[in-house]
This record gives C-alpha cells, structure tokens and sequence, in this order.
C-alpha cells in the first residue's frame, strides 16, 4: 500500500471512530501532514481538554498521551507507538522527586509537562516551553524547584530573578547536544539570519539566538518576521510547517544532530494500525489522574501572552 492509499485508509477510520488525530510538532512530516491538529505540548494539551470527539490519537510520545488522558478521562486515548519514550521525562521518577522536595521544604515545584503522570502528581503546577516564565511569575513562593528540565529552568531563572530557581538535572538530549560551534558556523555560512532557538538548549546556545520560544511560537516569529532566512535550533520535525507556511523563505537546521529518534518512530502504518484495533490505549489509574490533573489544570489557568 501506497503512502496515499494509507493516508485515505486513515482518514476514513478517523472519520468512522469519531476521532481527533493530533501530532507533535516533532513527528514526521507525512504524519503531520494528515493529523487534524498539530502543535507543541500546550496546544494540544488545550485541544485534547475541549475537544468532543470519542478518541484521541495522539502522534508523539507517550507522557503526551498521558497527558490527554489525564485531561480528558472519558474518551480513548491511543498512542499508535507505545515504545515511543522520553528519555527527559524518564530521568526523573516520582521518588526522586520527593526526595528532591524533601531536600528544599516550603519549595513549588513547576513540572515541565515532559514528565510522567506520576511525576505531575508529585507537583504542585506544570508548565510548557511557551508559557514557563508566565506559569512561574503567577506563583506567590519565592522558591521554585524546576523540574526535570536545567535548561528550561536556567531560561526560566534568566527571565525571573526575583524567585530562586532551584533545577533538577534533567535535560533533552536532542537539544543538549547541539553545540556552539555548529551555531556559529550557521551564523557565518548565513550572516543576517536570526537564530531561533527552544528554550530546551543549552545556556550558551540561547545565548547566540535573537529570538527564544517554543515551536509554535516559531512559526508566528517566521511569519512576521521580514527576514528570508532562519537558523532554526530545535528539532528538525518542525521544518515541515515552517516550510509550508513560509514557502518563499529558507529554514536551516545547523545540526544533523537535531534529530529525536522518539518523535520519528511513528509511521502512517502504526496510525492505521492503531485506528483498526484501538490499541495501544492509554490510561492513568484514577488516583494519580485526580492530582496530575490538578497541575495541569493550574497550569492552563495561567493567562497566555
């Protein structure tokens, strides 16, 4: 079967479930191409919240699903790869964030949404990359545990210094590894080209951008900004949409090394797969949901830009 024949297969199937199919900006392009809704982790935490339909295929890896489910318990959630981890999300467990808390008494904690369910459950309110600055400036404590993201919270701590940020030693892989050289080289093979970075990277590597936000917030900087060109330092699955968008301007990913190997496991056959035997389903004991779910909720309480 043809990646087209596939494509109808799928959109009839969502069609006949009374499905919602959402894909991470970070999936592939043919993937994103036939979801429904695309978006970084707030959008489609908010969409998986409201929406009516039954089920929600979730294209992404699997605290996402977790997320959905947590959100909205009466549908089905299905994760077409359940293999498909993260390894930021997996370096911290529920243990060891209390005993993480239990080192800094009195602290908030503010959880990227990178993170398990049982994780969530451990904290106080979670966060997302586009809106973490506003998630901690609402909060009354002065003390923030930032978990499990160092880079996210150092970026975080830059833009609130008036609360002690205290983070865990979590990171991205993908954007940790992206070096300063590769950046710099970018900048001079591209001289005038903003670099738009992800607040996942590095200190230094946030120190090169002329502008840091999340995917989304990416593709509104590409569509306003007058620039042809774009240094784009985040995973390379969002060069699909900037593209389309932008179809006069150039993207360039500075890095083959901006590549998250989670992201990219989700084929269209695991999606027709998935719509045919609605499995794998994913779900939340009741319990942990009830307190995750009040971090999630806290978190989409906090006015957006």
């Amino acid at each position: 079967m043809d990646q087209e024949q596939l494509k109808q297969q799928i959109k009839q199937l969502v069609a006949e479930r009374d499905a919602l199919l959402m894909a991470h900006n970070y999936q592939r392009d043919e993937v994103q191409e036939i979801a429904d809704i695309t978006g970084d982790s707030l959008a489609l935490s908010m969409e998986a919240a409201k929406t009516d339909k039954q089920v929600i295929v979730f294209c992404g890896v699997h605290f996402m699903a977790e997320s959905a489910a947590i959100l909205a318990p009466e549908k089905t959630v299905l994760l077409p790869r359940e293999d498909a981890g993260c390894p930021m999300a997996d370096m911290v467990t529920a243990e060891q964030l209390r005993e993480f808390k239990a080192q800094h008494p009195g602290a908030t904690v503010v959880t990227y949404v990178n993170s398990t369910a049982a994780v969530k459950a451990e904290s106080d309110i979670c966060c997302t990359s586009s809106n973490a600055v506003n998630v901690a400036r609402s909060l009354d404590s002065d003390k923030l545990l930032m978990v499990p993201d160092r880079n996210l919270g150092r970026y975080i701590a830059k833009h609130v210094p008036e609360k002690e940020c205290i983070c865990y030693e979590g990171y991205c892989p993908t954007h940790d590894r992206l070096k300063v050289e590769e950046i710099e080289q970018a900048k001079k093979d591209h001289p005038g080209a903003p670099v738009v970075a992800h607040p996942e990277c590095t200190p230094e590597i946030l120190a090169l951008a002329d502008h840091i936000c999340s995917t989304s917030g990416m593709y509104e900087y590409a569509q306003t900004n007058p620039a042809k060109k774009f240094i784009i330092a985040t995973e390379m699955g969002i060069l699909w949409r900037l593209k389309k968008d932008n179809p006069e301007k150039e993207f360039i990913l500075p890095s083959r090394a901006l590549i998250c190997p989670n992201m990219k496991l989700t084929s269209l056959e695991d999606i027709l797969k998935c719509l045919q035997t609605m499995e794998p389903r994913i779900t939340v004991d009741p319990e942990t949901r009830e307190q995750a779910k009040l971090t999630l909720d806290r978190m989409l309480a906090v006015p957006r830009d």
